[in-house]
């Protein structure tokens, strides 16, 4: 049996990166590492030990593109509608709340929000599959 343990994501500035993600989602760093040409911060909060991997490429300067492969990473939360004004106030800029209930059934609550290099991170109401 494999168990996951990290998502990696490469950042172009890995203090406003880790900022980012321990104002919007309580990750902290775990453990970096850090190398003549690069450097990777390994974050993860309380809830859980699978952790983002954020790779910082010294020198690199160029927005990172996302091409077509890149979808999403999801958090799931207690309370979407707190969560979605306390991310307006952080000036996050969420998308609108959708609620997806085919047949009048609902499946999932959630909203959209960018991270610093523009990653989609996909925050769904604690729900059903989504706990």
């Amino acid at each position: 049996m494999a168990k996951i343990i990290h998502s990696m994501i490469r950042v172009l500035d890995l203090e406003a990166s880790q900022s980012f993600y321990q104002e919007a989602f309580g990750l902290k760093a775990t453990h970096e590492l850090d190398f003549k040409s690069y450097k990777l911060a390994y974050l993860r909060n309380e809830e859980t030990d699978m952790e983002i991997e954020l790779t910082l490429n010294k020198g690199e300067t160029t927005p990172y593109t996302h091409g077509t492969g890149y979808g999403h990473i999801a958090f799931c939360v207690d309370n979407l509608d707190t969560e979605y004004e306390r991310f307006k106030s952080l000036h996050f800029e969420p998308t609108d709340i959708v609620e997806f209930a085919p047949d009048n059934k609902l499946v999932a609550r959630f909203f959209f929000v960018k991270d610093p290099d523009g990653y989609k991170i996909e925050v769904l109401q604690r729900h059903g599959h989504y706990q």
